[in-house]
Parts: structure tokens; C-alpha cells; sequence
């Protein structure tokens, strides 16, 4: 197993997600098979995994109480355990007390060696840093007392959002949890957000590091295109050695559900294998044909919006359409738009077509619109 260093700890590169546990029954998230999560938890700290991250959500809330008792018959010493406070749910912005202790009773720890402000986005950064809810203020009153050990945050929002929240909270974070991968460095922009949380000294945690399972299967020819560079390489080995080759990148959490994919991750974190410049190349080239099949090229040049009757902010819509059409729904762009005032949406759109008329890539804006619309509805 590969080891990083933070601030004087020997953290696994791998670590363990806790929202994909095997379920006894199919589609019901709250059955955790507890048998088979305790062996591969057992399996995993046997080849040397010592971090594992769940989350109040998690598995509607079952998570953080499987993972406790699965990791109670290990000394407290021996692992890393990260939660999250859910502020993804506005409502619980006033409860951060009483979900704090609550997990600590689910977990069955004394402290958390990891916290995290839980999914900053469009909607809840404002409510995150008002000074009200007093959300920072008590989570790092829990550090004094040792109850927390390093305080970080996850992400999903745009770089907007990353900067505001960075300017009011910098100081105080240790480490940010982001979504990449090879196809997401530019997707997502998230190749935005490591330079943003570099200038910051902040280390990146990765999520998602196989797009919800997408670049775990490729397609024939994308595949023998990787065969040719490198024979013995996995397909889901090719992102993880992406995720290698970012300096950045401290912990990369892959949410293991089988015995099967918990051994062949491990089995790849062994060694340390970067890609050089002419293999990340073939891997955006191939991203880009990805992404390219389905989403509307806009360019982002914004000669639509001041022909918008509306004020729509086209371009930053057209992103979040695309992202929701290439992902086949999923929830960054519902979550990004319930952020927005209603007459910024994209139901507001009224088909006049007047951005169309000066559109340079010559695209469907208002159909887009109205199709999203409908996809948001469903």
C-alpha cells in the first residue's frame, strides 16, 4: 500500500468509501449486509487501508452505524475515520450540535479523525458561512477539545462557490475532498480547483475517482487504445494512475461495494505508477470524444446572454444541462439550480430564440432549456 504524508501522519492512499456497502436486499440501501462489509473491512486493513470516510446520508444514515460497530474490534489507534456534517440539507443548519454527538454515538468513537462541512454548493455556502448557525464556530471548539482531529470540507460546487467559501474559511481548513478524475479535469473544471486549493496549501482528497463507474468500462476501442501503452493495466488502474500522477492528491476514496473490487484497488495501490504527459494525453483525448457524443459544444463566448430578454445566465445552464444529460441525471445540476432565484432558471426561458439568432456555434439554446426543464421535472 501507498502511504501520503499529512501534517505527520502515514495516511493510505486508498481509502475506503463507506456510501456503496454491500446491501442484502437489491435497491434498499438501508440493509447493509454487515457480514460482508466486516470482511472487506478486515480485508482492507489487513493490505494496509486505514482511512475510511462515511457520512450522516450515507445509506440513509445507516452507514456511520455499520462502519462503527464493523471497526469497534479494532484498536482506535489503528485507523483514520472521517465524517461529514450533512449541510447539504439546508433544514439541518441549526443542529450541528445535536448531529455532531449524535455521530459520535452512531460511530461509537470518542473523536473524528477527519470532519468535513458536508457538499458546499450554490445553495448552501451562504448558509454555511453566516455566523448565525454558528457552524464553524462550534466544529472548531470540537477540535480544541481534541473531538476533531483535522477539519476539511468536500465540494460540488462551481469555482465560484470554492473561492467565496475558501476567502471566508481558508485559514481554517486542512484539507478539501473534490470530485476528479481524468474525464472531470475539465468536464468539471476541476483542474480550476486544484490550482485554487494549491495557492491555499490545501490537499486534495479524491472523490469519485471512476465517474460512478463510467471509467471503469470502456468501450472495445478505448480500451485496446490503453492495451497498446500499457498491456497489464486495468481499466479502472488507468484512473487511479491518473490520480497518481497529481502531486496534489493525498487520499483517493473509492466506494468499494464488493470483496472483488476492494482486492483489484488494492492490488493497483501497491505500487506507485504515474502516467507521463503522452499517456494523460490519450486520456483526455478519449474524455473528450466521451463527452463530446452528448453534450452541446458551447463555448462559452456569451454573445447569447445580452439578447436574453430574461438575463439567463446561458452559458453557466448549458454546463449544468450537459453535465446532467452526459451523467444520465444524478444530482449536481438539480442541486445547482434549486440555488437559483426561479426567474433564473431554466424554466424561465420563454423561446424567443433571440440567443440562437447570435449564436456563433448555432445550437438549440431554447430547446435545451425546455429539455431541461422536463428532465428536472422527472
Amino acid at each position: 500500500m501507498i502511504y501520503k504524508d499529512f501534517q505527520g501522519l502515514k495516511i493510505s492512499s486508498l481509502g475506503m468509501g463507506t456510501m456503496r456497502l454491500p446491501t442484502k436486499v437489491e435497491n434498499e440501501k438501508t440493509v447493509i449486509d454487515q457480514e460482508e462489509t466486516a470482511k472487506m473491512v478486515e480485508y482492507a486493513i489487513q493490505n494496509g487501508i486505514n482511512y475510511f470516510d462515511t457520512a450522516w446520508g450515507y445509506h440513509d444514515g445507516e452507514s456511520e452505524t455499520v462502519i462503527g460497530k464493523v471497526l469497534k474490534k479494532y484498536p482506535r489507534e489503528s485507523f483514520y475515520l472521517a465524517t461529514k456534517f450533512p449541510g447539504y440539507d439546508i433544514s439541518n443548519m441549526d443542529k450541528v450540535e445535536e448531529i455532531f454527538e449524535k455521530q459520535l454515538e452512531k460511530c461509537g468513537v470518542d473523536y473524528f479523525d477527519f470532519y468535513l462541512f458536508h457538499n458546499v454548493y450554490e445553495r448552501n455556502v451562504g448558509p454555511y458561512l453566516d455566523e448565525k448557525y454558528g457552524i464553524l464556530a462550534y466544529l472548531l471548539k470540537q477540535k480544541e477539545k481534541g473531538r476533531i482531529k483535522h477539519l476539511g470540507f468536500s465540494i460540488h460546487g462551481t469555482q465560484k462557490v470554492l473561492e467565496e467559501f475558501l476567502q471566508a474559511y481558508g485559514e481554517h481548513m486542512e484539507f478539501c475532498q473534490i470530485q476528479l478524475n481524468y474525464l472531470d479535469y475539465s468536464f468539471q473544471d476541476a483542474k480550476s480547483k486544484i490550482a485554487l486549493l494549491k495557492e491555499y496549501h490545501i490537499p486534495i482528497w479524491v472523490m469519485e475517482p471512476l465517474r460512478g463507474g463510467r471509467l471503469a468500462s470502456l468501450t472495445d476501442v478505448e480500451e485496446a487504445k490503453l492495451k497498446q501503452l500499457r498491456p497489464d493495466e486495468t481499466v479502472p488502474g488507468w484512473a487511479f494512475r491518473y490520480l497518481q500522477s497529481i502531486p496534489e492528491v493525498t487520499v483517493v476514496l473509492s466506494g468499494m461495494s464488493s470483496m472483488e473490487q476492494l482486492a483489484e484497488n488494492i492490488k493497483t495501490f501497491e505500487g506507485n505508477k504515474p502516467l507521463n504527459k503522452e499517456e494523460r494525453e490519450v486520456l483526455y483525448s478519449m474524455a473528450s470524444d466521451m463527452v463530446n457524443e452528448k453534450i452541446l459544444p458551447c463555448t462559452a463566448c456569451r454573445y447569447c446572454t445580452a439578447h436574453c430578454p430574461k438575463g439567463l445566465n446561458i452559458p453557466d445552464l448549458i454546463a449544468l444541462y450537459n453535465e446532467h444529460t452526459f451523467t444520465g441525471g444524478g444530482f449536481r445540476a438539480p442541486m445547482a439550480i434549486s440555488g437559483l432565484p426561479d426567474d433564473k432558471k431554466p424554466s424561465a426561458c420563454i423561446g424567443c430564440k433571440s440567443c440562437e439568432a447570435v449564436c456563433p456555434q448555432q445550437l438549440k439554446i431554447a430547446e435545451a432549456m425546455s429539455n431541461f426543464t422536463n428532465l428536472l421535472k422527472g
